[in-house]
């Protein structure tokens, strides 16, 4: 048997700590003494092991405690959702980190090209579309336009422009709000409707819709600056490009912002 200082001294983790994992259920000594002492046998330093093991993909120690009871094949399974997790994690990582690169060299006064946002005022024309509207959250929008496409295709319509998502909801939530996802199409028919012309406040953004925050951002700044405009609409997203046949970095998407002048 080992007391806990030399369990401690052996496995390099401190006594407080396994006094932790003790009150927590995760390693208990195989037996503690009239006076307190704690003590443990030597076999048990490879729960220990297995413990800090988990512990450094940075699985919690609520977690840690489910899954010390999983047999190898579910831990597998566990071990690969951990390692989507941390990739796409790393990713987020990444690009907050060249967006904060970016911020850097133009308040430097560096000039960068990609992406710079240029607001334009233009005029969007009405259109024939056919939609979709529902309240949902931020991961259902893929399978919204998927939706989109097949009932189009059920009604015989055929596809004349981009497919754009329009929100409707006056506070944007990614867990639930009011979306319509539109297409703009050649004939009319049951479910097509006509979108008003509108003046609208539009940017161009490319790559990643994780970025797209920053074409909001850039068109938020616009309105700021040009207090004579107001918006009058929904805000949309207008997908030129398909994402399923497009690679991420080549993606873009035109942000506008219907307005309206009031001075």
């Amino acid at each position: 048997m080992l007391t806990i200082s030399e369990f401690s001294r052996l496995s390099r983790v401190t006594p407080r700590m396994l006094r932790h994992y003790d009150a927590l259920g995760l390693l208990r000594p195989e037996t503690v003494g009239a006076n307190g002492y704690r003590y443990y046998r030597q076999e048990q330093l490879s729960r220990l092991i297995r413990i800090q093991w988990l512990g450094g993909y940075g699985f919690s120690l609520h977690e840690i405690g489910l899954l010390l009871s999983l047999e190898d094949g579910e831990l597998l399974e566990r071990l690969r959702q951990r390692r989507l997790a941390l990739q796409q994690e790393l990713k987020a990582k990444k690009d907050l980190l060249r967006q904060l690169e970016m911020d850097i060299l133009r308040l430097e006064g560096v000039e960068t090209m990609e992406n710079t946002y240029h607001v334009i005022l233009l005029e969007d024309p009405e259109q024939k579309v056919f939609s979709i509207r529902k309240t949902i959250g931020v991961k259902e929008y893929h399978a919204l336009f998927e939706e989109l496409r097949r009932e189009a295709a059920a009604r015989g319509l055929t596809q004349a422009g981009p497919i754009q998502m329009l929100y409707h909801d006056p506070d944007f939530s990614h867990e639930r709000s009011d979306v319509e996802a539109q297409m703009a199409v050649a004939q009319d028919g049951p479910g097509v409707s006509v979108k008003p012309r509108f003046l609208c406040a539009a940017v161009r953004h490319k790559g990643s819709y994780e970025n797209l925050h920053l074409a909001y951002e850039a068109l938020c700044r616009w309105l700021a600056e040009h207090v004579e405009y107001r918006p009058c609409a929904a805000a949309m997203d207008r997908y030129l490009n398909d994402p399923d046949q497009t690679a991420e970095e080549e993606r873009e998407t035109g942000v506008l912002f219907p307005v309206e002048r009031v001075l």
